[in-house]
């Protein structure tokens, strides 16, 4: 399993990445249940969904398994000190990201939220053109005949 508890450090890239693909392999076995309610009597039936990965999630097991509670240090490269750590920590981002993304497309995750999730936003640009009301009348046409008198 993991660690004692207590224990605060990851010795090593591939101690990272095996504790990741340990994540993975969780959720994967580990599914969430939405009730649906199906025929005329509504008989309750537990539909099993797909558990996204997230690097909270992986935070979260890491951390439930007494192997270390906060993983910011190794993703973020704090005062250098993780440089070893950079490929297996780009991997484990492009890993979460396919997966979210991928789950999205595939309509097993929400597409919109793994869409914000991923900053995958559709960017349109508008332009307003002002169009006079009436085009065919000139500007001083109108009221001519009411100031002839």
């Amino acid at each position: 399993m993991g660690r004692p508890l207590g224990s605060t450090k990851i010795n090593t890239p591939e101690e990272l990445w095996q504790y990741f693909l340990d994540y993975v392999e969780y959720a994967r076995n580990s599914p969430m249940y939405k009730v649906e309610y199906v025929g005329k009597e509504g008989r309750e039936e537990y539909k099993p969904l797909s558990v996204p990965i997230t690097f909270e999630g992986f935070e979260c097991y890491c951390a439930d398994l007494g192997i270390i509670g906060d993983l910011s240090h190794y993703f973020a490269n704090t005062n250098g000190r993780y440089k070893r750590f950079l490929t297996i920590v780009t991997r484990i981002r492009k890993e979460v990201r396919n997966d979210q993304i991928g789950g999205g497309m595939a309509g097993i995750y929400n597409p919109n939220i793994t869409a914000r999730l991923n900053n995958l936003v559709e960017k349109k640009e508008i332009t307003n053109v002002e169009q006079p009301l009436f085009p065919d009348v000139s500007e001083n046409d109108g009221d001519s005949k009411d100031t002839e008198s």
